[in-house]
C-alpha cells in the first residue's frame, strides 16, 4: 500500500474545518521566518493554504538572516503575544541558537512541540510528525503495540518524538543512528521509520517482507526532494510513503490539529 498522504490530510482538514468554525472566535497562527529561504519558503505557502483554507489567520514576521539573536527573539515574543500559537520556521541560520529560540514558545503555544525545555510526558500536544507516523499506521491497520520498530535518526523533528510517542503506544522500539544500532536491525523490524535526511539509503535487501515502511527523511538529490528509502524497498513493504506526498501532508495537517487542540484546551 503506498500511502496517499494528501488524500489523508484532506480527511483531517474536512473533520477540523467546523470545529474551528465552532470555536466562534478567530485563530491566530504566528509564523516566524528568518533569513530567504526557497526550500523554507516553499514549507511556508503549504502551511498557509491550509490555514486560509481552515479560516485560520497566519501572522507571519520576516527576520534577516543577519539579525542578532536579540532581534530573532524579540520577533518570536511577539508572536506569543499576539497570537495562538507560534511556528518558529527551521532550520534558523547558523549564529543564532536554535534551543534558545525554541524555549522562547510557552508550552500552551508550541504548535510544533519544539520546546527543548519541555520533557514530552509535559507536552499539551506532540510533534507533528511522530503524529503523522501514528496517523498513517493506524489508518494502514497497523498494530503499534507490541510492534519490532525501528526508529532511524534521533533528530528533534523526526526520530526522538516517534521513539518516545511509539514507546507510550506500547511498540517495542530500538534507535539506530551513527553512534547506536545498525542498518542490519532493520531486518527484523515490523514497522521502520526513518527520519535520517540521507537519500536511498534504505535498501529492499535491509527489510523484511510486509514490513510497515514510513519514510519521514528529507534531502535533496539532483535538485529534487527524495526521501531515505529506495523506491525499490515498495515493493517489499506493506505500508510505504513516498517522499515527496507521504509524510508531509499529513504532519502539516498535524499543526493544525494541533493548534485547535491548544486554543480549545485554553477555552
Amino acid at each position: 500500500m503506498i500511502i496517499d498522504g494528501k488524500a489523508i490530510a484532506e480527511s483531517i482538514y474536512t473533520e477540523l474545518a467546523p470545529k474551528f468554525a465552532s470555536l466562534g472566535k478567530k485563530v491566530r497562527l504566528g509564523i516566524l521566518v528568518v533569513g530567504a529561504n526557497p526550500v523554507i519558503e516553499s514549507f511556508v505557502s503549504i502551511k498557509t493554504r491550509a490555514a486560509k483554507g481552515l479560516g485560520v489567520e497566519m501572522v507571519r514576521i520576516n527576520v534577516s538572516e543577519h539579525s542578532d539573536a536579540g532581534k530573532v527573539l524579540q520577533a518570536i515574543e511577539r508572536l506569543v503575544q499576539t497570537t495562538d500559537a507560534v511556528i518558529v520556521q527551521l532550520p534558523l541560520p547558523q549564529g543564532i541558537n536554535t534551543n534558545e529560540m525554541l524555549s522562547a514558545v510557552p508550552n500552551e503555544k508550541d504548535v510544533d512541540a519544539l520546546n527543548p525545555a519541555i520533557s514530552e510526558s509535559q507536552r499539551i500536544v506532540h510533534a507533528p510528525v511522530a503524529l503523522a507516523v501514528v496517523e498513517i499506521l493506524k489508518r494502514s491497520n497497523i498494530e503499534i503495540a507490541g510492534a519490532r520498530t525501528v526508529v532511524v535518526g534521533a533528530g528533534r523533528l523526526v526520530g526522538a518524538p516517534s521513539a518516545w510517542l511509539l514507546k507510550k503506544l506500547g511498540a517495542n522500539v530500538s534507535m539506530f543512528t551513527l553512534e547506536e544500532g545498525s542498518i542490519e536491525d532493520l531486518k527484523d523490524a515490523d514497522i521502520v521509520i526513518s527520519g535520517a535526511g540521507n537519500p536511498g539509503f534504505i535498501k529492499p535487501e535491509h527489510l523484511k517482507e510486509g514490513v510497515a515502511l514510513i519514510d519521514a527523511g528529507t534531502s535533496e538529490l539532483n535538485k529534487k526532494i527524495t526521501g531515505d528509502a529506495d523506491s525499490a524497498c515498495a515493493e517489499k513493504a506493506s505500508v510505504f510513503t513516498p517522499v515527496p506526498g507521504g509524510v508531509g501532508p499529513v504532519a502539516v495537517a498535524m499543526i493544525f490539529r494541533n493548534l485547535f487542540d491548544l486554543v480549545e484546551k485554553r477555552g
